[in-house]
């Protein structure tokens, strides 16, 4: 069996999010999950730190990769990138679900394409960010 090489990379600062929400490693780590399956990833385990006195960070290992969160709820940051190798799981869609669930004020993402050779950096096409809260 052959494998491909070619994954892509999605990272994100999200700024202007509800301290609330970034300062619950329990609910983050739900939405995280529920993202990486509506990307179609496989999770093979999680991990979940809550920090005193406040912040989170997440990790989703997934058998494409992973997908992980570190939050600054006192800044409203949230720091997301989410990594699979191969064509049939899209990051973005994890990205998006994430974003969606967080309300972010503004994000900002890149995109990698690795594996081919030299890194290809794009700025992804995301779902219109929801403003109200």
């Amino acid at each position: 069996m052959e494998y491909s090489t070619f994954g892509r990379h999605v990272a994100v600062d999200a700024w202007g999010v509800d301290f609330e929400l970034l300062n619950n490693a329990e609910w983050l780590q739900a939405q995280m999950v529920e993202a990486a399956e509506v990307c179609g990833a496989t999770v093979l385990s999680v991990q979940a730190k809550q920090f005193e006195p406040q912040g989170a960070t997440v990790l989703v290992m997934l058998s494409e990769s992973h997908l992980s969160i570190h939050t600054y709820p006192e800044k409203g940051f949230a720091a997301l990138d989410c990594y699979t190798c191969g064509e049939t799981v899209d990051p973005q869609l994890a990205i998006d679900y994430m974003l969606a669930a967080l309300r972010p004020e503004t994000a900002h993402a890149k995109k990698l394409i690795r594996g081919l050779g030299e890194l290809k950096v794009e700025t992804p096409a995301m779902k219109q960010l929801q403003t109200a809260k």
